[in-house]
């Protein structure tokens, strides 16, 4: 099990006092006050013992409801799972539905955090492409095209991280035909259902007939609750979902109470600050591509989520090197591209779930530093190539 290059960049930088973090997906807003309070005063009236390993029927309930409304699926509260965040959803999914040699397809650029979770169980995880001059849109032949006889499981993450890609419904109705003929599992990481930015999310269980899909939800970026550590898993299929029941109690026993607490705060109070925030995320990705766009940095523009996948490759191919000689350099940490695979090198990630002050700043210094780099390439090829007439 690989670490994440996402992690290794962010350890770093927290050495670094004066770097601009640019990094981590993480929103710089709080979780909502009402939900802070409803959590601390249930934590006082003794909602503090344990749960159903699936969450409380109560919770259950009210996120069927949510999915109901929010994603078009007609799900009842034995339908859900709640988990520790999404990857702990995910990660028990995988160990419900596969095992050694077994394996799983993946996007390229993909979230490194799937592939670790994959091999924690002895399952492998292939890719099919998701290339940058599309939009990091796949093309449903690539992913046929990916398919062996191992293949298990599809994923699927709209809208994505690292890209911010969204995958037209077309896209995602055929994911949903390919699994169907082949026989195989759809996992759908939709951590970033609410934050698109004029796209509408479209969920592949919409296209669902036979409990074939599996989606993953969060309240860590909706609801900017990253600490609170609850997700929840959303399965027609009642072998997987006791399946699911089963592992968590052999895991975590059960969610937190007490964010399950905060978790119907979430739910039932105003989404006036979950409107806020993705109306800031939009407002920051507009400057960051006009500031981009000003000195000839190319980019591909996301539609979704809070990342901005930045072609760095006119400096140097290798992303890792990029990321680390920029914060080392000029104080600036961002996401090298390589931490995602193949499909993302050349390319270096950055979080709009920053101060826009420092997200412009900090693609100031980069794009400097580019240019820096570029000329200092080109002296050197000058430099070499007059040597050479003199000898």
């Amino acid at each position: 099990m690989q670490r994440s290059g996402i992690r290794h960049l962010m350890e770093l930088a927290m050495l670094d006092p004066t770097a601009i973090r640019l990094e981590l997906g993480e929103p710089d807003v709080p979780t909502p006050p009402h939900v802070v309070e409803a959590a601390a005063q249930d934590a006082r009236d003794g909602h503090t013992g344990y749960t159903s390993s699936i969450g409380s029927l109560e919770l259950r309930t009210a996120l069927a409801q949510k999915v109901g409304e929010c994603n078009g699926l007609a799900v009842g509260a034995d339908d859900v799972v709640v988990t520790h965040g999404a990857m702990h959803g995910l990660a028990m999914a995988i160990n419900a539905t596969m095992g050694p040699g077994d394996e799983m397809l993946v996007p390229d650029p993909e979230f490194p955090n799937w592939r670790m979770a994959a091999a924690a169980v002895g399952v492998d995880v292939s890719t099919y492409p998701a290339r940058a001059e599309a939009g990091f849109v796949p093309t449903l032949a690539d992913i046929e095209a990916a398919i062996t006889p191992r293949t298990k499981v599809i994923l699927v993450n709209s809208p994505n991280n690292p890209t911010g890609a969204m995958y037209p419904a077309e896209v995602l109705a055929g994911i949903v035909d390919i699994a169907r003929r082949h026989d195989l599992w759809v996992f759908s990481d939709e951590c970033y259902e609410a934050i698109t930015f004029g796209a509408e999310h479209v969920s592949p269980a919409s296209f669902d007939t036979d409990g074939r899909v599996v989606t993953f939800f969060t309240f860590s970026k909706t609801y900017a609750m990253t600490g609170w550590r609850l997700g929840y898993v959303v399965t027609r299929d009642p072998s997987v979902h006791d399946l699911l029941g089963q592992v968590a109690e052999a895991t975590v026993a059960c969610p937190s109470t007490v964010s399950q607490r905060a978790a119907l705060a979430a739910l039932r109070g105003s989404q006036e600050d979950v409107v806020r925030a993705v109306a800031s995320y939009r407002r920051r990705r507009d400057a960051a591509v006009a500031l981009l766009d000003t000195r000839g940095i190319p980019y591909v523009m996301p539609e979704g989520a809070f990342y901005l996948m930045v072609d760095v490759s006119r400096a140097t191919p290798d992303s890792e090197e990029f990321a680390l000689a920029l914060l080392r350099d000029r104080h600036v940490s961002v996401s090298p591209g390589s931490a995602f695979g193949a499909g993302g090198e050349g390319m270096v990630r950055v979080s709009l779930a920053s101060d826009e002050a420092a997200i412009l700043a900090g693609l100031g210094r980069l794009a400097d530093y580019v240019d820096a780099w570029q000329a200092e390439r080109e002296a050197a090829v000058i430099a070499v190539g007059t040597s050479a007439q003199l000898g």
